[in-house]
């Protein structure tokens, strides 16, 4: 994908993109190519790839939620800053919370934060489950990208939503993880709202957004730990 064929899907899906966020996008790709010669933050470096594979891959939330009315967005298991990062370049209106367990993509994430000059925009380095729990109901929209499976993701992710506000989980191919989360939804008070499926465009691989609503409280004892998580998932 070439900036200008960058350019132009972001059109197709409503956003017009300026030329300082063409800047920070291109600033924010040398730092992650520089940095990713000393620590494993990606495998696609490829320019024409990053713009594909995770800018552009991180814009289609656009898709199933209007991110203009949201006030406050929480990554999790962020990575090099896909989706958050992004999101945060082409909105910066939201205040965006970045969470993630390495250390190491903490102080990539805050170089690209200082030297892009962003505002309202934080790093967290925890585990979510550990961040969910001092958390609770804080954010409009909480999103993960190809963080864990769906059952798991949900838990992870609801607790630091607020009720009424949303999570959307960014996935691939998603049909096998939906036969396992009836019991996350009633455990967690939620609703699925909507799933889009969808192709990227000059490559064809499947995207599958799905938007959860939080209907009410969650129960104290979620998020639970990591290893009780992984071995009894909802």
């Amino acid at each position: 994908m070439t900036i200008n064929e960058f350019i132009d899907e972001l059109k197709k899906i409503g956003i017009n993109i300026t030329e300082e966020q063409l800047e920070q996008l291109d600033k924010y790709y040398k730092i992650l190519k520089e940095e990713n010669e000393k620590i494993n933050l990606t495998s696609i470096i490829e320019k024409e790839k990053v713009y594909l594979k995770h800018y552009y891959d991180s814009l289609t939330l656009i898709k199933i939620i209007n991110l203009n009315e949201i006030e406050s967005l929480c990554d999790i298991g962020t990575g090099a800053g896909f989706p958050g990062l992004v999101i945060k370049i082409l909105f910066p209106h939201i205040n965006v919370t970045l969470v993630d367990s390495l250390n190491k993509r903490i102080q990539f994430l805050n170089k690209v934060i200082e030297e892009l000059k962003l505002e309202k925009i934080q790093t967290i380095h925890s585990r979510i489950e550990e961040y969910g729990i001092k958390n609770k109901e804080q954010f409009d929209l909480v999103t993960a990208r190809a963080v864990a499976p769906l059952n798991i993701l949900l838990e992870y992710a609801i607790p630091i939503v607020k009720i009424n506000k949303y999570f959307v989980a960014m996935k691939s191919n998603i049909e096998d993880e939906l036969k396992n989360i009836d019991n996350a939804i009633k455990e967690l008070n939620i609703k699925q709202e909507n799933i889009i499926e969808f192709k990227l465009p000059y490559e064809d691989s499947k995207r599958t957004l799905i938007r959860f609503i939080k209907v009410g409280k969650t129960n104290n004892k979620y998020p639970r730990r990591f290893s009780i998580i992984k071995q009894r998932p909802l």
